[in-house]
């Protein structure tokens, strides 16, 4: 049986700010440091000891160190993939949402949706970005390890989901996967029909702890 844990990044500067996340290499706050403990002490709980552990992270400071955390938990080292990032939005990054959203033009409601340009100079297609993902998670999958913790940005948790199902990335324009800052989806695939099941989206309970200190 192999157990993905996806975590999605917890508070980050860019969330205080009201700025651009994509690419812009925003911090954890101290708030998100703490949620960051948290999720690392909840998938401690949910791993057996001994258990062979991977972890891989997007390469950006708020989920690189998430990724650190959990890593220590388990005396691993992270495995840092920029594939992993979030949606690029070219000059829009690090710029106020208000000045991203005068400008952005939303896709189609039918039609080529993962090619649309968002008018956004250097803005990544969601093609783009889905490929990147996917051949991330085609890699990351190439390992026979049965616990693998994941950790990305809320954007791209939906792709990350839609490659697990094996969602042609041709269908996955209408997709959308919602979870929260600091959250944890757990995938799974059984060793006997090797089906693949979203067990749980974006849970948040383990912050809980993380908000009471």
């Amino acid at each position: 049986m192999r157990t993905l844990y996806v975590v999605t990044h917890p508070e980050a500067t860019h969330h205080l700010e009201g700025v651009v996340g994509g690419w812009h290499d925003s911090q954890l706050t101290p708030a998100g440091i703490r949620a960051a403990v948290s999720i690392a002490q909840a998938l401690r709980a949910r791993i057996p000891d001994g258990a062979e552990v991977e972890v891989f992270s997007s390469d950006l400071q708020r989920t690189s160190r998430t990724a650190e955390e959990v890593a220590e938990l388990f005396g691993v080292n992270p495995i840092l993939d920029s594939r992993l990032r979030e949606k690029s939005y070219g000059e829009a990054e690090g710029k106020p949402q208000e000045w991203l959203d005068r400008r952005f033009v939303p896709p189609p409601a039918v039609g080529k949706r993962m090619d649309h340009d968002e008018g956004v100079e250097g803005c990544e297609t969601k093609a783009a970005w889905a490929q990147r993902i996917y051949a991330a998670m085609d890699d990351i999958l190439q390992s026979s390890c049965a616990h693998q913790i994941i950790v990305t940005h809320g954007g791209s948790l939906t792709f990350v989901v839609a490659s697990w199902i094996m969602m042609p990335i041709k269908s996955a324009g209408f997709a959308r996967f919602r979870a929260p800052s600091g959250s944890i989806t757990t995938l799974n695939e059984d060793d006997f029909f090797h089906n693949r099941q979203v067990v749980s989206l974006g849970d948040t309970l383990h912050l809980d702890s993380a908000q009471a200190d």
